[in-house]
């Protein structure tokens, strides 16, 4: 693959897209995003993202954890206090997470408009 003019390996090429992966899915940017503000504890990221299951939740924490784009802080006590916050990976991938953010809603009438003539010829095939 070539980014520009530079040859990316192919085993390069499959981290970077996972890497992408990671960090373009649905629950994590919700999560990156609530947690830029402040840290938050596991029950206040469940009460603001209503639409994601326990299991999802736990999953894309611990693997934002493993790749390095959020701390856990674990506080003894009873019950123990378990706290998530961006570190400094997670901090620096808001740039271009926000630069798209703003890329989506300058073009979200040409996306709409897009899918309104691909729907109407899929509608026409039917």
């Amino acid at each position: 693959m070539r980014l520009g003019n530079i040859d990316i390996p192919r085993d390069t090429c499959q981290l970077v897209g996972n890497i992408l992966g990671r960090v373009g899915d649905k629950w994590s940017v919700l999560i990156i995003v609530l947690l830029r503000e402040r840290p938050m504890r596991y029950s206040e990221l469940e009460r603001q993202i209503e639409t994601v299951s326990k299991k999802m939740l736990t999953r894309t924490l611990r693997n934002l954890e493993r790749d390095g784009f959020v701390s856990r802080t674990v506080t003894p006590s009873i019950p123990p206090r378990v706290d998530y916050q961006l570190n400094d990976l997670g901090r620096e991938v808001m740039v271009p997470l926000d630069e798209l953010a703003r890329w989506a809603l300058s073009n979200k009438d040409r996306v709409v408009e897009a899918r309104l003539r691909y729907d109407a010829t899929q509608d026409e095939k039917e």
